[in-house]
């Protein structure tokens, strides 16, 4: 007999996105029981990891607009945003931040005492609100504390969601795994919220925490909700060599330079008005150009690499305003940035892509939504702007952890509990994976999985390398990974790191072909094969649905209201 537990709110994950909506949801109805299910304990959430900023328009006395940031989203987004999306987190967004501010999110001021605010990639004011460089770790402290105001919010910390039970229209429940004992758990639900983030482990060389793997993106999928726009797979210009771990782009925002082999800062050819302040795509590819045409430099792991430059910013203000990163400079890779250029390499730092949601953040099926990086409403179109994407998990936090308890109120539980879906599920991942048989290590077939990744589907794509990504990972699929040699009950990682894997084969699959699909270039997808954006034949979102054999694609317009597509040039 499978242990069962009930809640009124679903959410997994426990990120900025999750917890913002079970503030939500707690404050607009105290007496529903919210269940928060987390693969990780709390604050260990990848959300902790942002480090430059969270955008807003903050003082339109002095010249910033709500209209400004709208279109400079548009057209960061490389006109594949749903407009009226971008329209609501610009509008929603300030709101929000003075809403951190009274529940003690501690800003960095300026000299006058009003919150501090400071240049990001494709801005035309400065409007990423930040706190040091750690916006993230503070605003998840905020979110937590406020947490503990409401008494109707429980965490169920490492346990791991495997699967949504419905009744093909509705939710009514998932399947997870409390890790510290083992148990295989039903947990019924009136609503579901998704705010697992993103699917960044996709690839070797990534600033994401290692737990960052596309398992709420797979849920999801094989309860039949389509994955939109997974192709879309933002590098960010400066992964520190050689970890990967994030240089924020606020080292630019504050007056960093990236360099190349010549001593020349080379932006100016690329992006002449922004320089290292264009969007990071555009960054990314000027970088990766410099490095094909030789003008790079050779990291001691034999990697190419570009630099940054920091050291004219002064140790006062490095101290002051990047503080993080300086640590991580020193503690990762023996630099101090104050003194030292720094190596750095376009790193996989974010997924445009996740669970096709409407405006509202509601999924195709009954009684789920999607928040944050997990979701994909189409704010950010092919290319998000840096600091839109905390506020992307705030105001669908909100919007979410709202209209679930709408849902739930209206909610009349007439469906039987379908005791045979959550049998299939167990068969699943026990009979099928925790007693698979097999020869073949799934930590190698994880690396060559991500490597392949990293190879294949990069900052620079072709037709060639794309197919062949495909062909590898399908037979690396094929091999026989799917077993775990650790038998014990108690915190079995090895359990958790094979159905991640097994998750991260479905998701890559469907990155992969939809970047094969899509021949022309637009945001952070480029083809050296299309090097021009196609508005006639793709300026449409990707859909793929879940099929056994291979995922069935399809396509979905894009929302376009006051911003006709043009060229994006910086």
């Amino acid at each position: 007999m499978v242990e069962s537990i009930e809640f009124d709110l679903i959410i997994c994950g426990s990120g900025l996105a999750g917890l913002r909506a079970a503030i939500e949801a707690a404050r607009k109805n105290p007496k529903i029981k919210i269940g928060i299910v987390s693969k990780v304990q709390v604050m260990r959430s990848h959300s902790v990891s942002a480090e430059g900023g969270t955008a807003a328009v903050l003082f339109e006395d002095e010249g910033d607009t709500i209209e400004s940031h709208i279109y400079d989203t548009v057209k960061g987004s490389d006109f594949l945003a749903d407009q009226d999306v971008a329209e609501r987190l610009c509008v929603e967004m300030p709101k929000e931040i003075y809403q951190l501010d009274h529940w003690g999110m501690p800003w960095s001021r300026r000299k006058d005492g009003r919150i501090g605010q400071r240049n990001f990639g494709g801005y035309s004011f400065p409007r990423a609100t930040y706190a040091s460089d750690k916006v993230g770790f503070f605003e998840m402290q905020t979110l937590y504390d406020t947490c503990q105001k409401h008494e109707n919010i429980e965490y169920l910390n490492e346990w791991f969601a495997t699967s949504i039970i419905h009744d093909g229209k509705r939710f009514l429940g998932i399947t997870a795994i409390e890790l510290s004992s083992g148990t295989f758990y039903s947990i019924k639900g009136k609503a579901l919220i998704i705010a697992t983030g993103g699917a960044g482990r996709l690839y070797s060389f990534s600033t994401y925490a290692l737990s960052s793997t596309p398992d709420g993106l797979d849920m999801a999928l094989r309860a039949g909700m389509a994955l939109k726009d997974m192709e879309f797979v933002q590098f960010h210009p400066t992964g520190i060599l050689p970890s990967g771990i994030l240089i924020t782009e606020g080292a630019r925002g504050e007056g960093g330079y990236l360099l190349n082999n010549k001593g020349e800062r080379f932006m100016k050819k690329y992006a002449g008005e922004k320089m290292e302040l264009a969007p990071r795509d555009i960054v990314s590819r000027a970088m990766m150009t410099e490095m094909s045409e030789g003008r790079g430099f050779k990291h001691e792991t034999g990697v190419d690499c570009m630099k940054l430059d920091l050291r004219h910013l002064g140790d006062e203000k490095i101290k002051e305003k990047l503080g993080g990163i300086r640590e991580i400079s020193i503690k990762f890779s023996g630099l101090d940035p104050a003194t030292e250029v720094l190596d750095v390499r376009p790193v996989c730092h974010y997924m445009m892509g996740g669970i096709h949601t409407d405006i509202d953040g509601a999924t195709e099926l009954q009684g789920v939504w999607a928040a944050g990086e997990a979701a994909c409403n189409s704010v950010h179109g092919s290319n998000r702007l840096g600091a839109n994407s905390t506020s992307e998990c705030i105001v669908w936090g909100k919007i979410t952890g709202n209209l679930a308890v709408d849902y739930i109120e209206k909610f009349d539980m007439a469906t039987p509990w379908p005791h045979h879906l959550v049998a299939a599920e167990e068969k699943r991942i026990y009979d099928g994976i925790f007693r698979g048989n097999g020869d073949v290590n799934p930590y190698e077939v994880k690396q060559e999985l991500t490597d392949t990744m990293n190879d294949k589907a990069y900052v620079f794509r072709n037709e060639k390398n794309l197919v062949e990504g495909l062909k590898k990972i399908r037979q690396l699929k094929q091999q026989a990974w799917k077993h775990v040699d650790d038998k014990a009950k108690e915190y079995n990682t090895n359990f958790s790191n094979v159905m991640e894997l097994d998750s991260m084969f479905r998701v890559a699959e469907i990155v992969l072909l939809g970047a094969i699909n899509r021949k022309e270039s637009r945001g952070a997808h480029s083809r050296t094969d299309y090097p021009k954006r196609d508005d006639a034949n793709f300026l449409h979102h990707t859909l793929a649905y879940y099929d056994p054999k291979e995922p069935i694609m399809k396509t979905h317009p894009v929302t376009i209201t006051k911003y006709q597509p043009v060229e994006r040039k910086y």
